[in-house]
């Protein structure tokens, strides 16, 4: 019988360079609202300065065919990262659970022995997860099969991507922030450096460590060392970075409590070919071998030859990540592979917008609204709405894959970005629920098991300068949906 993440594919294929509107089937009547807004969500939309016409909901028992509950579902509204429901729902259902990426290594020159006389080539294929130690492993195993001396370049062939250049600020001023880096068909461990501060004494300064290290790099201290509570430690310190100067300089000041034991920050200190060099010298070093050349991009030359391979974890296990702890990064590599697979290498933003509308062709479906920017809500410009997001909660529960889509969403109460949520809620633990929150924005989007037994699709968004205020107004809806007869 033929997997209908392959069936998907085949005929996503076929459609290549076809309109999908011919395929679609316009389901759903429309409404503006079904039924009165429940008292503690009006109380709390009250308390909140929020009006009804800034929010969107849909609440629908899955035994059913008409909501529950629904409110301006229609309106095309910023989701934030609850787009990546869209994402992931529809990635495993045209990939398949188990679908895995490869990343491969190659030698263009003379091998002998342990000794290479040429270039070490790295062809990536947008592999969202590989983590310092994937990478480790992967040199092990070069080492093992018995290069030990590189004499030539480090080349990244990056090609799957092909995504315009982006200034990592221009979303929040933000550049060293983990979440704006940009998408690389050959990422290692999110080009991210985890900076930590390790108290000393009582009121002394906290010694600063890299991790990974940077050969040559200053590491300025002016951190305080304070007394008292730890609190909101990183609102305490600041940094200033300057890659550019001559060694790298790193900048840290502000204060930190020795009351904090350890704590660490993710920060993105390099670029990403600086970042790539730095890694390998350093791992490849500990592995006995060694390394004298630069890290340059280019393509796979024909003349080149297999000799490593790293396959990447499976797909149900990668969404995992990026719905329960909302990676943005790996979101969009996940948004842009499916434009690759489906519309052809190499992967843009337009091809997998192409691609996700092309699968909602094949199911029957047209969001006239929605509006794919990357794939993972990090966006001033996506959008969808309520009514839609409710499809897709009801078409997943009925799919092959829910299982898999479930079991990747936070559990309130319990795990991922909803572990501090409701906690002393009646939902805690019945509840898997997507959130997302920019400026101005804040979402949820899941299935909530009721006290009756009842599973329930549940949407919530709401787009207003009050939004960040909302938070109470999602939390009431999630705790009404539970307990209502």
């Amino acid at each position: 019988m033929l997997c209908v993440h392959s069936a998907f594919l085949r005929v996503l294929r076929v459609l290549r360079g076809k309109s999908f509107w011919t395929f679609w089937v316009l389901a759903c009547a429309s409404w503006s609202a079904i039924a009165d807004l429940p008292t503690p969500l009006t109380e709390a939309l009250k308390r909140a300065n929020i009006p009804e016409s800034a929010v969107a909901l849909h609440v629908q028992d899955l035994s059913q065919t008409t909501p529950t509950l629904a409110l301006n579902e229609q309106r095309a509204m910023n989701p934030a990262s609850v787009m990546k429901l869209l994402t992931t729902y529809a990635a495993l259902e045209v990939l398949g659970p188990a679908y895995q990426w490869k990343t491969e290594v190659y030698v263009n020159g003379a091998l002998k022995g342990e000794r290479l006389k040429g270039d070490l080539i790295f062809k990536g294929y947008g592999d969202p997860k590989i983590t310092l130690e994937a990478f480790w492993l992967l040199l092990r195993d070069l080492r093992q099969k018995g290069l030990k001396e590189i004499k030539g370049n480090l080349i990244l062939d990056r090609s799957y991507f092909d995504v315009p250049k982006e200034d990592p600020g221009a979303f929040d001023n933000e550049p060293y922030k983990p979440y704006n880096a940009a998408p690389d068909a050959m990422l290692i461990n999110f080009r991210a450096h985890r900076v930590r501060f390790l108290p000393d004494a009582e009121g002394k300064p906290p010694r600063i460590v890299l991790d990974p290290e940077i050969a040559g790099a200053r590491i300025v201290n002016q951190v305080r060392g304070a007394n008292g509570g730890c609190g909101d430690w990183r609102d305490k310190l600041q940094y200033q970075i300057k890659r550019d100067s001559s060694p790298p300089a790193y900048a840290f000041s502000g204060s930190f409590s020795s009351a904090c034991e350890e704590r660490a920050m993710h920060l993105i200190l390099q670029d990403n070919n600086a970042y790539f060099g730095s890694l390998f010298k350093q791992l490849w070093e500990q592995l006995g071998g060694s390394w004298k050349g630069a890290v340059v991009e280019g393509a796979l030359p024909d003349t080149a030859r297999r000799i490593g391979k790293y396959d990447s974890p499976a797909l149900a296990e990668i969404i995992r990540d990026i719905n329960k702890f909302s990676n943005n990064v790996m979101a969009r590599h996940l948004f842009l592979t499916l434009g690759a697979q489906v519309r052809g290498a190499p992967a843009t933003p337009l091809k997998s917008a192409a691609a996700i509308n092309d699968w909602l062709g094949v199911r029957g479906q047209r969001f006239l609204e929605l509006v794919l920017d990357n794939g993972s809500g990090l966006s001033r410009n996506e959008r969808i709405s309520a009514q839609h997001l409710g499809w897709l909660l009801r078409a997943a529960y009925q799919s092959n894959v829910f299982a898999e889509l479930e079991s990747s969403l936070p559990i309130v109460a319990v795990d991922g970005t909803m572990k501090k949520r409701l906690t002393l809620g009646n939902v805690s633990g019945h509840a898997h629920i997507k959130s997302g929150s920019l400026k101005e924005v804040r979402a949820i989007a899941g299935y909530v098991f009721d006290a009756q037994g009842r599973r329930m699709a549940v949407v919530c968004l709401i787009n207003h300068p009050n939004a960040e205020l909302g938070r109470p107004v999602q939390d009431a809806l999630l705790e009404w949906v539970f307990s209502r007869p």
